[in-house]
């Protein structure tokens, strides 16, 4: 894609990968242009969601970013919390992730996954005020939805390795697995 495509990007919104009574719902923070230009989510090719997403046993083979709607047979699912693309996450306000926060917990309560994973921590504790989260099971619950916050799968993350990432995923699909069946 062109550097011209890339811009006209800009601000574009993404469709969510959601349907009614997911097992998870993975909120990244923002789509990439990369992502508003394909209209995939994570399709930046320095993102690391699709690979971590398969290490660590939530799919049985590593998806393209256009296969993001086979995540809806595996009951996962993708938003984010702030919808317009922007080439960082760091152009978005402080102000413009608690709006996000709450528009997400209206799109939570609506839709009724059992949990809600949420790509990156920092984004997590501004659009929830959760100034003291850490990466892993939250005591909150989010429309009805229990609450893991994971690394973010980004390129440029690189406190986190794709192992490392896929261990973070792996302990969350667990306690998917060992938690109550979802209800139709």
């Amino acid at each position: 894609m062109t550097p011209e495509e890339l811009q006209a990007a800009r601000d574009r919104v993404v469709p969510d990968v959601v349907t009614g009574g997911l097992r998870v719902l993975f909120c990244g923070i923002n789509p990439s242009l990369t992502t508003a230009v394909t209209g995939h989510h994570f399709a930046h090719p320095g993102n690391r969601f699709w690979p971590v997403l398969h290490l660590s046993g939530f799919t049985p083979r590593r998806l393209k970013p256009s296969q993001q709607r086979e995540l809806l047979g595996y009951g996962l699912g993708i938003t984010n919390v702030v919808a317009r693309a922007t080439a960082r996450a760091d152009e978005l306000g402080a102000e413009e992730y608690r709006a996000g926060g709450q528009a997400l917990a209206k799109k939570v309560a609506e839709l009724g996954p059992l949990w809600l994973a949420v790509v990156g921590v920092t984004a997590y504790r501004t659009a929830f005020g959760e100034r003291r989260a850490r990466i892993g099971p939250q005591e909150r619950t989010i429309g009805g939805a229990r609450v893991w916050a994971l690394p973010n799968p980004s390129g440029l993350n690189a406190h986190w390795t794709v192992a490392t990432m896929a261990a973070e995923y792996a302990r969350l699909r667990v306690a998917v697995d060992d938690g109550p069946a979802p209800s139709a």
